[in-house]
Formats: structure tokens, C-alpha cells, sequence
């Protein structure tokens, strides 16, 4: 059964799109644009729930002009991490898959059914164990993402901190050259100054 024209042409969107994790709630659709714009043309983005993870984190799919950007943009972010609007946050770039996209067009035209299933049938406990076993991960992928979360908040706080320290020193440079100290200390110890 050949897939249909309309799920060949959506095989080659999801080419070009890269899915892009780890985003701040405050990234906006025109500072990710932004921002990946600097690696090549961004023809769209769309912004996708992220389920197993907090309300903390966001994801996005960004669709690119070709399938080579969208490898050169997962390479070059793979290298090195890109932050956005300078949040202590890196984010993430990985091939975008088919299943990613809630207006996927199906495949081939068949119809799934779902029914209830007997405990008497045969493969009853094979689908509790699957059911189980699908809670115990999203609840240790829960734990793993609100761990990360703790040590993004701590490496934030501990950046404005070091923000925060440099902006003092800058500050307390600009009051002594200001208020002409460093003239006069220059002029008492015989020094010579750069004055830039």
C-alpha cells in the first residue's frame, strides 16, 4: 500500500524540521525565530506540548527552508549548546520526527479500533504490565526533568549573583574616576594612566 501524496509531502516537512527542547516558558515564537535565524531561513514555528515535563520547560518544532539547514543547525547546536534571551538554560536540536506533529496526516487510509479488553483474555496481563510499565517511566522521566530544573535554578541564581558582583565593581570604578580619585592618586604616586 503506497502512502498517500499529501503524507510523502508531510515526509518532507518533517525533513526540514528540527525539534528544539529545554525552552524558558518566556521564549516568544519571534525571539526563537531570532534567534535560529542566525543558522539559516525559519519558514515556521510551532510550539508543541511537552507532556512528561513540567510547566517550567517548553518545546518547539521549527520548520527550515531545506533538510541540509536543518542538519547543520542539529550539528552546530549539538557542538556547542545555544542559550536564548540569556536564560542559563541550553537548548536542545534534534531531528524532528513524524509523530512530533499533531496535524500529522495518516499514513495509509486505516482505521484503528480501541476496545476494552477482558481479564479473562490471553494477553490481559502482557497490556498491564505495558500499562504499568508506560506510568513508572513518565513518573522517573518527571524526576529526572525536576532535577534538572534544580540545578538550572541554581546555576541562575548563582549567574545573577555573579552578575550582580561585577555590576558593583563597574559601578564603584565609575564613582572613583568620576569623583576624580584617580586623578589625584594618579598625580601622588607618579603614575601613568590609560585614560579609556
Amino acid at each position: 500500500m503506497e502512502p498517500s501524496t499529501e503524507y510523502v509531502a508531510f515526509e518532507a516537512k518533517v525533513k526540514k524540521t528540527i525539534y528544539i527542547d529545554n525552552l524558558s516558558p518566556q521564549v516568544t515564537k519571534a525571539v526563537l525565530e531570532n534567534a535560529i535565524n542566525q543558522f539559516g531561513n525559519v519558514k515556521d514555528v510551532q510550539f508543541v506540548p511537552t507532556y512528561f515535563a513540567s510547566c517550567g520547560v517548553c518545546a518547539a518544532l521549527v520548520e527550515m527552508e531545506s533538510a541540509k539547514q536543518a542538519e547543520e543547525i542539529i550539528r552546530e547546536m549539538g557542538d556547542s549548546p545555544l542559550m536564548i534571551s540569556g536564560m542559563p538554560r541550553p537548548v536542545r536540536a534534534r531531528k524532528a520526527q513524524g509523530e512530533m506533529f499533531e496535524d500529522r496526516p495518516k499514513r495509509h487510509q486505516r482505521t484503528i479500533v480501541c476496545r476494552w479488553m477482558d481479564p479473562s483474555h490471553q494477553h490481559f496481563e502482557l497490556a498491564k504490565k505495558i500499562k504499568d510499565l508506560t506510568k513508572k517511566h513518565a513518573a522517573e522521566a518527571q524526576y529526572i526533568m525536576e532535577l534538572q530544573l534544580e540545578e538550572e535554578e541554581k546555576l541562575h541564581k548563582q549567574q545573577s549573583e555573579t552578575l550582580k558582583t561585577n555590576y558593583k565593581k563597574y559601578e564603584l570604578i565609575d564613582d572613583v574616576q568620576a569623583d576624580g580619585n584617580v586623578k589625584r592618586l594618579k598625580a601622588e604616586y607618579g603614575m601613568t594612566l590609560n585614560d579609556h
